[in-house]
């Protein structure tokens, strides 16, 4: 054999290799309705980044806010034999592709989507704790009186606890008062239409100290709140504005020292990475106990903004 065929020879073994390396890589599925949300496209930042480092073959899926189609993407990932699915959604909305997920044997991990018995764990952070403590922070700044919009979202379980939590802190104090509970489209990012609703409030409650204080499940509506209170120039009421999520924009809020004053910093890269390390348990063959892995958050306000 010529040292050309020898050269050619290796050089094709070459190929097949990389390409028995691909075949043999992990492939995973993640799917959300939310990639519009700035938390979702910071979880997936983290997650591809340890995915990539692991090898893996990771498929992206957005539906646009549609939480019907994540369904049938469930449906195409089971018939594409995937390794595993990750989702970033109610997972009881969505349980009938668990469902069969769970049939062909492929594991569903959840990306702060929500507790569900069919997901071997769900990643998020701790929305209790999180809740708590920007309503008392709240309740403090105002003197425990006061009336009080909060923004909030049912439709997602790990909002929804937020807003679960926030009554119950407000609703230990009697002279503080929930003048209107608002769930925002969230299609274009929340903020958009916060502000919209809370210009409406805002019409409806004119006079100064009329309202105390805005409590936002998380930062997309407080930012829409901000930009209404400011456009109507009762930026100077002293009115509290508090989110949840601490991203780039809300900090920036806050950092200027106007209304928004505080928000909670979720560590979304660490989520996405500890999802990625959830993922390669179950792949692995472990089984994870805990139905739910939180990861730790911290209080942002003026003093630590800029740390």
């Amino acid at each position: 054999m010529g040292l050309r065929t020898m050269l050619g020879a290796v050089a094709a073994l070459g190929v097949l290799a990389g390409m028995a390396a691909a075949q043999d890589a992990d492939r995973v599925a993640v799917i959300t309705p939310y990639l519009a949300q700035p938390g979702t496209q910071f979880y997936l930042d983290g997650f591809e980044a340890e995915a990539e480092a692991r090898g893996w073959d990771v498929n992206v899926v957005d539906t646009a806010g549609d939480i019907a189609a994540v369904i049938s993407r469930i449906e195409d990932a089971v018939t594409q034999q995937v390794d595993a699915i990750v989702i970033n959604v109610d997972p009881a909305q969505v349980e009938a592709g668990l469902v069969q997920a769970q049939a062909a044997g492929i594991p569903v991990i959840g990306m702060d989507a929500g507790s569900h018995e069919l997901l071997a764990t769900n990643v998020t952070s701790n929305g209790y704790a999180m809740a708590a403590e920007t309503a008392a922070y709240v309740a403090n700044r105002i003197g425990g009186k006061g009336r009080v919009v909060l923004f909030t979202f049912d439709p997602f379980p790990p909002v929804q606890v937020r807003g679960v939590i926030a009554d119950a802190v407000f609703g230990n104090y009697p002279d503080i008062e929930i003048i209107d509970r608002i769930t925002p489209d969230v299609q274009d990012g929340g903020i958009a239409d916060s502000r919209a609703k809370m210009e409406a409030i805002l019409a409806a409650n004119p006079d100064p100290g009329s309202i105390a204080a805005v409590w936002a499940a998380w930062d997309q509506p407080a930012l829409g709140a901000l930009q209404a209170i400011e456009a109507a120039g009762r930026g100077d009421e002293g009115i509290v504005i508090t989110g949840i999520d601490a991203n780039p924009q809300a900090r920036e809020a806050i950092a200027q020292g106007g209304s928004f004053e505080a928000s909670v910093a979720q560590d979304f890269v660490g989520i996405g990475k500890a999802t990625a390390e959830a993922v390669a348990r179950v792949i692995a063959g472990e089984e994870i106990r805990e139905p739910v892995t939180y990861v730790p958050t911290r209080l942002i306000t003026a003093s630590n903004v800029n740390e």
